[in-house]
């Protein structure tokens, strides 16, 4: 009797833990479920403007030839120590050519930094964030003499955002933190340059850090979801923007096979989405962009060297985001709508095979030759999503997309394709003017009987056959309306820099929000 009531006592127990094991088990964690980290990047110096120097302030010069400009805030003792220091040092005023001073009069120190032969806007910008990334260590406050006009103030201010930059959120046994004492621009025009600065410039270097943000992070913390989280977070409570996301059963409904066909290897799921930010009411510009949380080339796996770098495979949807956020933020006249096509490409016995074909939302079909060319598989199903439920007056996609591009151009340039020649010629413009520069590389029609295939509408790729960059921007324009105004800017390169810059520190770039942020003001259908 005893052995009985035991007996019924454990299945008893059985049977009401079953439940809750059940419930535990219907959770599953994807990665390890502890977070590197949960702190921010540190504080950067806030940036403002006068029309005198703080008497405390570290001093930056800003200058166009070699002698010191006669109204630089300097006593005759500090002016002639300085200009001994500048002639020892054989200073000649090259671009961002520096000399970086101590003891002189009761500066805490004076940097030095040539503007060139050209001390326009580029120059003042690079300067300025030159000197940031000089002034990194210092703990002083910051003065800006130099610059020039308001207008130029204000772009010193944004090369000095730029150069400051970091992304330092992970390292948590560094000592103390970085200076916030502040950045002062000065000169005659500071209201002026307080306006360009308020009104544009600011939402410009928060997009761009962003952008920066989301491409530096690891593939363990951006991924679909959180891209999507941070961009909701980013854009909450700014006037005129409506943000809309497609799930897989949303996207499975529209047959959109191309961009869950690269997700289907992971466990994370792929996501469309579409920030649009209406200040005007003319027609859309369409801005897609590439949005690879990992590439790890799936079936067709990666070398293991410099696999690290996938995790910045989203940068073409951050640069699209990133554009939408400055423009929005600014107020700009202009009505965009930014696409991120995400997805994470990762191998598995789910994942997708060389040799699949697929459908695209048009109806299209594609043939598989390289899991690793997924880019452009995520992009096209973006593409004709937004160009049938927005109707822009053109499109621009932005993608880290071939190898090919980098051998090419390199990091020097991004490479531009397109068959619009007004949308080219104002994509190029936006770059020269932004110094994020393209160079415009062919559409040949040979292109299209390369990417003949026997089973499908096109192959997606060639193995081992140039050129790749063409091919990819052909198979794009494939799914897009020869109607349609469409340019392709292949940033492969563009997105990491191995070396701080005057205006891009080690790490991501951010390339494109700038470009796109001008094109989107100055391109007209």
């Amino acid at each position: 009797m005893r052995l009985l009531l035991a007996t019924t006592c454990l299945a008893s127990l059985a049977l009401t833990a079953a439940p809750a094991l059940a419930q535990t088990q219907a959770v599953p964690v994807i990665g390890s479920g502890v977070p590197a980290t949960t702190a921010k990047n540190s504080a950067e110096r806030p940036i403002g403007f006068a029309t005198a120097v703080p008497a405390d302030a570290a001093l930056v010069l800003l200058m166009a030839d070699k002698a010191v400009p006669a109204d630089a805030p300097l006593s005759p003792e500090e002016r002639k120590g300085l200009e001994a220091a500048l002639s020892a040092a054989g200073f000649a005023a090259k671009a961002n050519e520096t000399v970086s001073l101590r003891g002189i009069g009761a500066r805490p120190r004076i940097v030095v930094v040539g503007l060139g032969k050209d001390a326009g806007s580029k120059a003042v910008m690079e300067a300025a964030g030159k000197a940031a990334q000089d002034l990194r260590g210092e703990k002083a406050p910051i003065a800006v003499v130099g610059a020039g006009n308001g207008a130029l103030m204000a772009d010193a201010a944004l090369g000095y955002a730029l150069g400051q930059y970091r992304f330092d959120r992970y390292k948590v046994t560094t000592g103390s933190a970085p200076s916030t004492a502040p950045v002062t621009i000065v000169g005659a025009e500071a209201t002026a340059a307080q306006a360009v600065w308020t009104g544009r410039h600011a939402a410009t270097a928060e997009a761009v850090r962003f952008s920066r943000d989301l491409s530096n992070e690891p593939a363990s913390t951006i991924y679909p979801d959180s891209f999507i989280a941070r961009t909701r977070e980013a854009f909450a409570g700014v006037p005129g923007v409506s943000i809309e996301v497609l799930d897989e059963a949303a996207m499975r409904k529209l047959n959109m096979g191309s961009i869950l066909g690269v997700g289907q290897g992971s466990p994370r799921g792929s996501r469309l989405l579409l920030v649009t930010y209406k200040g005007s009411e003319a027609a859309p510009l369409a801005m897609v962009g590439k949005g690879i949380t990992f590439d790890s080339g799936g079936i067709s796996i990666k070398p293991g060297s410099g696999m690290w770098r996938m995790k910045a495979d989203m940068s073409g949807a951050a640069a699209v985001v990133g554009a939408a956020l400055s423009l929005a933020k600014s107020k700009a006249p202009v009505h965009v709508v930014a696409v991120a096509a995400l997805a994470e490409n990762m191998p598995d016995g789910n994942a997708q095979r060389p040799g699949d074909v697929v459908r695209t939302m048009s109806g299209k079909t594609a043939e598989i030759f390289s899991t690793d060319a997924e880019g452009r598989m995520v992009l096209v199903d973006g593409i004709e999503y937004v160009a049938a439920t927005r109707k822009p007056a053109a499109i621009v996609d932005v993608a880290t997309l071939t190898g090919a591009k980098v051998t090419a151009l390199g990091d020097e340039y991004a490479g531009l394709f397109g068959r619009h020649e007004g949308l080219v010629a104002a994509v190029q413009a936006a770059g020269e003017a932004t110094g994020e520069a393209v160079w415009r590389l062919p559409l040949h029609p040979n292109y299209a009987d390369d990417l003949k295939s026997d089973v499908a509408d096109i192959k997606h790729g060639t193995e081992g056959v140039p050129p790749g960059a063409g091919h990819g921007a052909h198979f794009i324009g494939f799914f897009i309306d020869p109607a349609t105004p469409w340019a392709h800017l292949d940033i492969a390169g563009n997105e990491m820099s191995d070396a701080a810059k005057p205006l891009t520190p080690k790490g991501a770039t951010g390339y494109g929000v700038r470009l796109l942020d001008q094109l989107a003001r100055t391109w007209k259908p």
